[in-house]
């Protein structure tokens, strides 16, 4: 399944046309259209919006025409792509972080308990305080990293410190996400209202987690580079 497959003209799909490992694999792209392919409609946690869609190929006939690249070489297209991809996830999984962090200060300066503002308890400024500090250096983490991109730095050396500032950035956001949620309470756990940014959020964490490689498999890339 893919995102975006209920409105997609095309798809860029990675195929088996050779041996075993990454030198044996190839780029199709699939019209649609094409006799024998069908997409169906998921319904999913977060990105209601992103129209993912289950793809079924059987038999589907491609012409070689609709090669992209060389023939068994497709995986080094596919990895340089996702650079670019995981980025641009790192940066969107910060800026919601951020999100979470400003909605907070906002809630914490007219919230009141036990006769005081949120952000009057120290309890509650330090969350404040741990999500600044994770935004704020997650942040100088990708300003870094697009340095090195404006640069025309190599992409295979980029790998790395990329799928690295991903997995800070939506470690990031899930901090940020679950913060929040204690600091505004039961109005994050309802849709719409005060906290409607923050429950909407904490739904997308998963997505922005696991979306363009999940934590776990680009830490385990990262270190083998």
């Amino acid at each position: 399944f893919i995102t975006g497959g209920m409105k997609a003209d095309y798809f860029t799909t990675a195929v088996r046309t050779g041996g075993e490992g990454m030198k044996g694999i190839s780029l199709l792209l699939i019209e649609k259209g094409m006799p024998g392919l069908s997409v169906r409609r998921m319904k999913t946690q977060g990105w209601w919006i992103s129209n993912t869609a289950y793809v079924t190929f059987e038999d589907v006939r491609v012409p070689v025409k609709n090669l992209i690249g060389e023939e068994n070489k497709g995986f080094y297209s596919i990895m340089s792509n996702f650079n670019h991809e995981r980025f641009v996830l790192a940066a969107m999984a910060n800026r919601y972080a951020r999100v979470c962090l400003e909605e907070s200060i906002k809630y914490g300066r007219v919230r009141k308990t036990f006769n005081k503002r949120l952000m009057d308890h120290q309890v509650l400024r330090h969350k404040v305080a741990e999500m600044s500090r994770e935004v704020e250096s997650t942040h100088a983490l990708l300003e870094q990293i697009a340095y090195q991109m404006s640069q025309n730095v190599d992409d295979r050396k980029l790998a790395g410190i990329i799928a690295l500032g991903k997995v800070q950035a939506t470690k990031t956001m899930e901090f940020c996400a679950r913060e929040a949620s204690q600091i505004f309470g039961g109005n994050s756990y309802v849709r719409g209202g005060q906290g409607e940014k923050v429950e909407r959020l904490y739904r997308e964490v998963r997505v922005n987690a696991i979306g363009g490689g999940s934590e776990e498999v680009l830490m385990d890339l990262a270190m083998r580079q």
